[in-house]
């Protein structure tokens, strides 16, 4: 484990290389689960705020679906989290011409119509925070079968998962962990 502040890192985020490869997943990740999105209480105003705007993105069902439940649901074991469809897609998820599930919320963003990109949890995944008493366990978590695939082009990239993953890593943590997540890699490497 890596320890920066009181955040624990899994030796495995630096270690393990990792590169989505969403023609090959269509974007499982936002189907594929035993709840929605895990959201941060932060996050809940956000999905508020943006919700409008991103409406006419979604389907019919995702609308009656989030008009039932809500915008967010509260989960016994994750928390607060994203409603799901019938087929347990995250409501908030749109598939495009591919067949590929993204984000609507994503799009939104992309379209330049909201500064919100989506929840983090989404963003950082393959990695999974664990929160406890003394500070944030930082997991490197992908799915086996369906994220196969992108473990493979991850290799083939020699892309370690912290790099693919800087932006959101910057987002959740700021610049400072980042630098120095970096510079324990570079370190580590050097030493191997």
């Amino acid at each position: 484990m890596i320890a920066i502040d009181d955040i624990l890192i899994s030796n495995q985020v630096i270690e393990e290389q990792f590169v989505c490869d969403l023609d090959k997943c269509k974007g499982g990740c936002c189907v594929d689960g035993d709840a929605g999105a895990p959201l941060e209480n932060a996050e809940l105003k956000e999905l508020n705020a943006v919700y409008n705007t991103v409406l006419p993105y979604l389907s019919n069902e995702a609308e009656n679906i989030i008009e039932k439940e809500g915008k967010y649901v509260y989960d016994k074991e994750f928390g607060w989290v994203t409603p799901t469809i019938s087929n347990g897609m995250c409501a908030y998820g749109i598939v495009d011409k591919k067949g590929i599930v993204k984000c609507a919320i994503e799009q939104a963003f992309n379209d330049g119509k909201i500064s919100w990109k989506k929840p983090i949890s989404c963003h950082l995944f393959p990695i999974r925070i664990k929160k406890t008493k003394r500070g944030d366990l930082v997991n490197y978590e992908p799915r086996e079968d369906l994220c196969a695939a992108a473990c493979s082009l991850g290799k083939k990239l020699k892309l370690p998962v912290y790099q693919f993953l800087k932006e959101p890593l910057i987002r959740k943590y700021g610049k400072d962990f980042y630098e120095a997540l970096a510079a324990t890699a570079s370190h580590l490497e050097t030493i191997k």
